[in-house]
């Protein structure tokens, strides 16, 4: 039997107890920090097990007025994102086509215009949206109006990602949230890639029909789940060079020398091997550096692209 001289005492016991729980902490996952809420954009972060709202501090801004030519597109988009801020039913989009035509600055223009009314942007990386069910219930309750913006989304066989979006957006025991909207663009209308051999599947019954095979049915079924779904083309030569020569009056270069810049604006898209609205803005950025005055070129550059 030990003699009491011989016990440790509190000093030590606490010493020893303090050090078990500085190695449990560093196992353990961080805390998520605080969401502030007064924020306009968000993305979704995660570190380890743990994911959290990251308030951006700096958001990529462009104006509906600033997109030209997809007039079809920006009026389905306006009028759905005014349903939802309304309270009115609202459909999830999914925007797909041509490179650089202005999917992704369409969503960025809805936060531009609609933000003071309640609408908030979270851009959600392909990587992240197995956590899409646990960002729901974070804006749950929430009086403001999320959309969840996925952009450049695709994906290969068996990421986790897909049947968590499939999910959320129609067929999970649980809702989405009534404050909670998808909007994704991608460059494939399937989201998924589609290979010659899947076609092999497909049956061709007597009185004509053609039924595809299982595993096209699965990719097809992921974009059905979008209630809106809108295609993006390239642009026309004047319609490249009537975009051009609005962000080149954007930074304020006079008509004399939008003008000047026709041919080696039709130059620049031999080279880039495409006519979009992001080649177009590339160019007029490059253009005003290199014959406008620095005092007034670049003053309309906000970092956003078509």
């Amino acid at each position: 039997m030990s003699s009491p001289d011989s016990r440790p005492d509190l000093s030590s016991l606490i010493e020893r107890a303090d050090q078990v729980l500085r190695q449990l902490a560093a196992w353990l996952p961080p805390a998520p920090p605080p969401v502030d809420w007064s924020a306009h954009a968000f993305r979704w972060r995660r570190k380890g097990s743990t994911g959290w709202l990251e308030a951006v501090k700096h958001i990529s801004s462009i104006h509906k007025d600033d997109l030209l030519h997809i007039e079809r597109q920006r009026d389905i988009i306006d009028r759905n994102t005014r349903h939802f801020l309304q309270k009115k039913p609202a459909n999830n989009v999914l925007m797909t086509g041509a490179r650089g035509t202005g999917k992704s600055s369409l969503v960025k223009a809805m936060l531009a215009e609609y933000a003071p009314q309640g609408l908030r942007l979270v851009e959600m990386d392909k990587s992240d949206l197995a956590d899409l069910t646990d960002l729901v219930d974070i804006v749950a309750g929430r009086p403001e109006r999320f959309i969840i913006f996925c952009d450049d989304l695709s994906f290969e066989e068996g990421e986790a990602g897909y049947k968590a979006l499939k999910s959320v957006l129609d067929g999970s025991i649980a809702s989405a949230g009534e404050n909670v909207l998808i909007y994704a663009t991608s460059n494939r209308r399937h989201l998924m890639p589609e290979y010659m051999n899947e076609n092999l599947s497909t049956k061709h019954q007597p009185d004509g029909e053609i039924h595809p095979g299982e595993t096209v049915e699965e990719k097809i079924s992921l974009s059905e789940r979008f209630g809106i779904w809108l295609s993006f083309y390239p642009f026309r030569q004047d319609d490249y060079l009537d975009i051009v020569a609005h962000w080149l009056r954007e930074l304020g270069c006079p008509p004399e020398f939008i003008a000047e810049s026709r041919t080696e604006a039709l130059q620049w898209t031999l080279e880039r091997g495409s006519r979009s609205g992001r080649v177009a803005r590339h160019f007029a950025r490059d253009w005003a550096a290199r014959h406008m005055p620095a005092s007034t070129s670049g003053q309309a550059d906000s970092g956003a692209e078509q």
